[in-house]
């Protein structure tokens, strides 16, 4: 039986994507994302407050290209991608973080100071075939050519 790594995330950019270039040329952005789950009151009056998580998000080549040029903080996106956790030593410590590794990534709000240029992309991370523009909403988005 196969297993699925699969990740959606629907949040706010917490800062502008960092992008760096690797030897060959190859660009990886990296930045934070936001979720949260909205606080409640309970029915004895208990407030129960937001709780946000913060994921990190990692961009490949056209992609990488793509977010620098059009994320900024604070725009709502779309992101599906998978999980992957790193390992290093730094200090005699092992330390571990898990990343999103984005595949797919799409607009779905920007701020006024924002609202002009691409609306969305849905790019292959390991296609290098130029960046799409589209107006394609996620519930018409194709999402068999992930499997």
């Amino acid at each position: 039986m196969s297993s699925v790594n699969k990740v959606i995330l629907i949040g706010n950019v917490g800062a502008d994507p960092e992008v760096r270039y690797l030897d060959r040329g190859v660009a990886i952005a990296n930045f934070n994302l936001a979720t949260t789950e909205r606080g409640y009151t309970m029915q004895n009056g208990t407030q129960v407050p937001d709780v946000t998580e913060w994921h990190s998000i990692v961009l490949w080549r056209n992609l990488a290209e793509w977010a620098q040029q059009n994320l900024r903080k604070s725009m709502k996106v779309y992101v599906e991608g998978k999980l992957k956790t790193r390992a290093w030593e730094k200090d005699g410590q092992i330390r571990r973080k898990t990343e999103v590794i984005a595949e797919n990534i799409q607009i779905l709000y920007r701020p006024d100071q924002y609202r002009n240029g691409v609306e969305s992309l849905r790019s292959k991370n390991e296609s290098d075939e130029a960046v799409q523009q589209s107006q394609t909403s996620i519930e018409d988005s194709d999402f068999n050519d992930i499997f």
